[in-house]
């Protein structure tokens, strides 16, 4: 029953994040001097085309409706214009890209995969790599194995991403030439080349995410192992790899989740740098592109999907704390 009431807590807070994320979204966006109504209208547009593209588009109604319409479709679909020429976006519809006449989710869906494949591949070896060298800088604390772990670390928390991807495409793909420049395979086509075009991708994030990692699993497992309980679990005869695994990398595994959430949200929802540098066509390129030409159901569509990931990451986060704490149940 408490965990029921917990899962039912989070979820409903997941809701309320979420509307309160779509309506600032819907009203920041919609009070911007561009005018998608305007821009589909093209030039020259009379006044009277103008208030036609507006009324098709559903612009002519005060933003509060706008609003209420933009909610209604997600959850029931929604329908532009009227007569032949109107359009009907399915639920759950996040818009409708007036620019290039498609659905904004079905656009997103089409650069999905790209997002997804660089950021869970990357997602992997950054926590493999940043929370097994954390432990191991831990353990050998004082040793040249941590010094040089987190020199290592630091230079990739220091370096920005444009500037790792830049030199990754220098050394490996034009001096070594031993992986592509750029492009990306799907999956279907040939895996072998799907793997081997991200595989660059998912070093040179990986490299800045485990530096973060490392630093952030060495701090809490220098604080766990001076803990009384694994003074006691030592006194107790258990050997080392007990001790660690069993008892202390629980413990630190609580807080590196709450930031792997966030971070895996964020790359699911587009890594725009990495995208841009490797010639990939994710949903980070499709927000660059909106931005550039001014197409906001676009740019609203992204940036909602975009929350939905991050809350729905944090939810499954909260789950994950009360697997591992049973006291994260009671709160």
């Amino acid at each position: 029953m408490r965990t029921l009431r917990f899962v039912a807590t989070r979820f409903a807070g997941m809701l309320l994040v979420l509307f309160v994320v779509a309506f600032v979204t819907f009203v920041v966006f919609y009070v911007l001097p561009a005018d998608p109504a305007r821009l589909a209208c093209g030039r020259p547009c009379s006044p009277e085309g103008l208030r036609l593209a507006r009324e098709f588009m559903g612009y002519d109604v005060p933003w509060y409706r706008q609003f209420s319409d933009f909610l209604g479709g997600i959850v029931g679909g929604r329908t532009f214009g009227t007569g032949a020429a109107a359009i009907h976006c399915t639920a759950p519809c996040f818009g409708w890209d007036f620019q290039n006449n498609v659905d904004v989710l079905r656009e997103i869906g089409g650069r999905i995969e790209v997002s997804f494949s660089v950021a869970l591949g990357a997602a992997v070896l950054w926590i493999v790599l940043g929370v097994g060298l954390g432990v191991l800088s831990a353990l050998r604390r004082g040793t040249a194995v941590d010094r040089i772990t987190m020199a290592t670390a630091m230079a990739g928390v220091s370096m920005p991403a444009y500037l790792a991807g830049m030199v990754g495409i220098t050394i490996f793909a034009f001096a070594l030439d031993v992986v592509p420049k750029s492009g990306y395979v799907p999956l279907t086509e040939d895996p072998a080349q799907w793997a081997w075009h991200l595989v660059l991708p998912w070093f040179v994030l990986a490299f800045l995410h485990a530096a973060i990692y490392a630093r952030l699993t060495r701090g809490q497992m220098l604080e766990t192992l001076g803990e009384d309980y694994i003074r006691t679990a030592r006194a107790k005869g258990l050997t080392e790899r007990k001790v660690v695994g069993r008892h202390a990398l629980r413990n630190v595994l609580l807080p590196i989740i709450t930031v792997f959430g966030v971070d895996l949200g964020g790359l699911l929802a587009g890594t725009v740098i990495t995208e841009r540098i490797f010639g990939m066509a994710g949903v980070g390129r499709l927000l660059v592109d909106a931005i550039a030409s001014l197409n906001l159901p676009v740019l609203l569509g992204v940036t909602l999907f975009s929350a939905l990931l991050v809350t729905v990451l944090n939810f499954l986060v909260d789950l994950c704390y009360g697997a591992l704490d049973p006291r994260a149940r009671l709160v």
